[in-house]
């Protein structure tokens, strides 16, 4: 892209058509990228920091393997459901808008051209999408624990697969987005300990309580 750009410059000067036709391709391309990231970052990272905070909840007040994997799978299995009805609802309801939109500016007309139809969100996609990256984030905590008959060794095993995961969650998204490596993996491994520790303590106290 920047040879291109490089090369409009060249031949037509700083400002030119050539350019701010490259500008406005790339400026789509970035539109539509955000888009996959966003369903499939953040589903990652959602199945991954649900699953394994509902794993640390169990293993609060239950030391054995079976209720930990029992847990982090009906998680994962909800989750992944919840995650595809959610993001094929909400695209669905974009894709509504943008076709109104077109017909307004098609004078219309109800039918759209191929071309048209290309470029709108599919909300099929997004669900599998959102769905998929979801499982594979939940399989990380899930497969880290599964093998492991130790308590405290399940527990700590848990939390560090995971911290390494939303580590490299947070790294892709930034950089396939264009943005900062350090705070992307920060803010992501910050929100997923909150969850974990959160969700562990609250449990705990009630473990305690005797509820």
């Amino acid at each position: 892209m920047a040879s291109l750009r490089l090369e409009a410059r060249n031949q037509s000067g700083p400002n030119n058509d050539v350019e701010e036709q490259i500008d406005q391709e790339i400026g789509i391309n970035y539109l539509q990228r955000a888009q996959w990231l966003r369903a499939a970052v953040l589903g990652a990272s959602d199945g991954l920091v649900s699953t394994a905070s509902l794993m640390m909840g169990v293993g609060a007040v239950k030391q054995d393997v079976k209720s930990m994997i029992i847990t982090g799978f009906a998680g994962m299995v909800a989750g992944a459901c919840s995650m595809a009805i959610g993001e094929f609802v909400s695209v669905y309801s974009q894709y509504d808008i943008e076709v109104s939109q077109m017909k307004r500016q098609n004078d219309g007309k109800e039918s759209l051209e191929e071309k048209e139809k290309e470029d709108l969100p599919n909300p099929f996609q997004a669900a599998g999408a959102s769905a998929l990256s979801f499982v594979v984030g939940a399989l990380v905590p899930l497969i880290s624990a599964s093998f492991i008959k130790d308590y405290k060794v399940r527990l700590g095993l848990v939390i560090a697969v995971s911290t390494l995961a939303l580590l490299v969650f947070g790294a892709v998204g930034a950089v396939l987005g264009r943005s900062s490596v350090k705070k992307s993996s920060l803010r992501v491994l910050v929100g997923g300990w909150l969850a974990m520790g959160i969700t562990y303590g609250l449990t705990k106290l009630i473990g305690l309580a005797g509820v």
